[in-house]
């Protein structure tokens, strides 16, 4: 099950940034392990901003937690016993959601793909920063059709600012910044190629048990 968000992430993105992230990454492990993908939820709960962004729409922490819910019962009553969800947002509302999800007997995993270290911008943030270094590079691995990159702007946040995100603070995007966090100009398509193997090949290892090579 990808579960993206639809929200904004700098001049340079799309709304759906994360939602294309994961909804590849089901498609190729679908392709590579034979398992049912499910259509794609392209809501989740977005981050706080002080200014609002045209066309960015989001869900509260409970609406996210009650869909899924139904979602999962659903297909569960109809036979299904194992769900893999997979997002490439890490607020804590919206993870919080995903991984407190109820059933009878079926297994929920959530995967959030950016859990461990990917690059030194995560190293400094403590995780990957909204519309930056990471999100700009995959997106430009994937389809770089969809980056404007004469329009990304670096904006570093404090790890104060960094925090504020994490945790899903209110007006956690500050009114100074392009709507993005990090390092975008950096980005390159060499290594989102890198970034979305490195995922690609973690998922498939921890989750699907596929034997490192």
């Amino acid at each position: 099950m990808p579960v993206g968000t639809t929200e904004q992430h700098g001049p340079h993105l799309p709304l759906g940034c994360d939602t294309i992230i994961v909804e590849r990454l089901a498609h190729d492990l679908s392709a590579e392990f034979g398992v049912l993908t499910a259509p794609t939820v392209e809501y989740g709960v977005n981050a706080g901003t002080e200014e609002p962004f045209a066309g960015s729409a989001g869900l509260r922490r409970k609406t996210l937690h009650r869909l899924m819910n139904d979602l999962v019962g659903a297909w569960e009553a109809g036979g299904v016993k194992e769900f893999v969800i997979l997002t490439a947002h890490g607020q804590d509302p919206h993870q919080e959601a995903l991984s407190t999800l109820r059933t009878r007997e079926a297994r929920v995993r959530t995967v959030d793909i950016f859990a461990v270290p990917l690059s030194t911008e995560d190293e400094a943030f403590g995780g990957p920063v909204h519309g930056g270094l990471v999100d700009t590079s995959l997106l430009l691995y994937i389809d770089r059709r969809l980056v404007a990159q004469d329009q990304a702007r670096d904006f570093q946040p404090t790890r104060r600012i960094a925090r504020r995100y994490r945790h899903g603070a209110a007006k956690a995007i500050p009114r100074e910044s392009p709507g993005s966090l990090g390092r975008p100009t950096a980005a390159t398509p060499a290594e989102g190629s890198r970034l979305y193997q490195l995922i690609y090949d973690r998922i498939a290892t921890r989750v699907f048990g596929r034997e490192r090579t």
